[in-house]
């Protein structure tokens, strides 16, 4: 069979209704699971097929889902369903605008059946071609039909017709192959059929199931491929099915990823999204998520209870207890526990960020240690340089950010607060509690001395009564008692 052969002229992607039971100011199809939108999942699973042209008919909130669909796939066709209800008018109106479009495949999908793969289509559409059907209708058999559209057959195996759940008798309700509303098409027999269906149902809609009976009426060949994983044609209706459908995305991403090579300790309580690249020896520790176009190198560790977002891992870096986005990590740097990276963060090779610090727009060089208690933002710091404790880059004076340099093999004590803009040269070093409002040069050391005043006896006066100045005077008790037994001693 030739490659033009099953690929399809056309798939149009119904995405027009308001999905109600979502409860959502969100269209519903604009919900994720997985880091996309439902959708983007099923234009990804569509565009694999390689199709001419690719539709998506839109309605409730158009202007939105239709500036979502263009920024996902800029080549989409958005095509409005007008105020006629039903999935045959959408399919309809989706193929008198493609007008041009006069024979071949057209696969109908949906917007929010999101596990749906490119290579079940791709099994849908080969049948298609090879059985030469007018129709072939992507089938599953359940326990539950409840809700679905029941698929009836003819003696010799082929599809007769479809009903509808509200119109279906009781023996039809009975039957447990169920429509998943997919399906491959020839373009002449569907623009023929649809012309003739009606509205004359429990809904008062144009059903594009009716389109089967129609065909078969014309002695058209209709036939059916069955799939045995019904998760592939599960839609989502309310945040129950979303979050089951989320569930299953994700075992599906975490099984993949570990059977190429990825240690993850607890699957349950790791979430992995689509566009995450991970590489072999990776180990994921339990409650780590990784968002966006976060990637991982080789032999790299994250976790527990790290949440990456658009976040490169460079191999063999260890994060613990982690909240970083839009950062990069160098190899073998550390990071964490209970560290905080914003976006623009770039931690060059061997570096550390470690306990209970916050970054922000920040590159550190190679080596570079910023060990605990801390906060750099818009800041440059070079290679090889120990940032002391409690140390701080003063970077907003209340209109305007500055930027902080410190050069590399510099020492800085602890609580060293750095107000920019300023400058430390190579090597120098800050005394502790220094306050650095100039810049520093090359191999100088800089502090902030001023004299240590000491008030004897403050608390008891400011604070009589007190638990404090209790304690202080039983102390200064305890001393005299002490000297007084020394003198007498001796």
């Amino acid at each position: 069979m030739s490659a033009d052969a099953i690929q399809p002229a056309a798939v149009i992607v119904l995405a027009a209704g308001e999905g109600t039971r979502m409860k959502s100011a969100t269209p519903k199809i604009l919900h994720a699971i997985g880091g996309r939108s439902m959708v983007g999942h099923a234009i990804d699973a569509a565009s694999g097929l390689h199709p001419h042209r690719l539709a998506v008919v839109v309605r409730h909130e158009r202007d939105r889902v239709a500036a979502h669909v263009l920024e996902h796939a800029p080549d989409t066709a958005i095509v409005d369903q007008d105020d006629v209800p039903g999935t045959g008018r959408a399919v309809e109106v989706a193929l008198e605008a493609l007008e041009d479009m006069t024979h071949g495949t057209v696969v109908v999908t949906y917007g929010d059946v999101p596990l749906l793969t490119t290579e079940l289509l791709a099994e849908l559409v080969s049948r298609h071609a090879a059985e030469g059907n007018a129709a072939t209708v992507l089938t599953a058999k359940v326990a539950d039909p409840t809700g679905y559209g029941r698929v009836l057959r003819a003696q010799d195996g082929s599809v007769l017709r479809i009903v509808e759940q509200k119109d279906a008798s009781e023996e039809e309700r009975a039957v447990n192959e169920i429509n998943s509303g997919i399906y491959a098409f020839g373009v002449a027999e569907l623009r023929e059929a649809l012309a003739r269906v009606g509205s004359q149902n429990a809904q008062g809609e144009k059903y594009l199931t009716d389109v089967i009976g129609i065909m078969r009426a014309d002695g058209d060949r209709v036939s059916a491929a069955v799939t045995t994983d019904q998760w592939q044609v599960e839609g989502a209706n309310d945040r129950v099915q979303l979050a089951a459908l989320g569930k299953e995305l994700n075992r599906r991403i975490v099984t993949g990823w570990m059977r190429e090579g990825v240690t993850v300790v607890d699957p349950e309580t790791t979430w992995i999204d689509v566009d995450v690249a991970l590489t072999r020896d990776v180990t994921l520790l339990p409650g780590t998520y990784l968002h966006g176009r976060t990637a991982i190198g080789e032999g790299a560790t994250v976790g527990p209870d790290t949440t990456l977002v658009d976040t490169v891992v460079g191999p063999r870096a260890t994060v613990k207890r982690t909240d970083a986005t839009g950062s990069r990590i160098g190899a073998g740097a550390s990071v964490g526990p209970f560290t905080y990276l914003r976006k623009d963060t770039v931690l060059g090779p061997e570096g550390k960020i470690g306990a209970f610090y916050e970054t922000k727009n920040v590159t550190i060089g190679a080596r570079s240690k910023l060990s605990h208690l801390g906060y750099a933002g818009d800041a440059e710091i070079g290679e090889d340089t120990n940032i002391g404790c409690g140390n701080i880059t003063s970077n907003y004076d209340g209109v305007n950010k500055h930027r902080t340099v410190i050069g590399s093999q510099v020492r800085t004590g602890a609580g060293t607060v750095f107000i920019a803009p300023v400058s430390v040269g190579d090597g120098a070093y800050t005394g502790a509690g220094a306050v650095v409002r100039r810049d520093v040069p090359a191999g100088a050391l800089t502090i902030t001395q001023a004299p240590q005043a000491i008030n004897e006896d403050w608390v008891q006066r400011k604070r009589p009564g007190t638990p404090a100045a209790v304690a202080a005077t039983l102390a200064k008790q305890t001393i005299s008692d002490t000297s007084s037994t020394t003198e007498n001693g001796h």
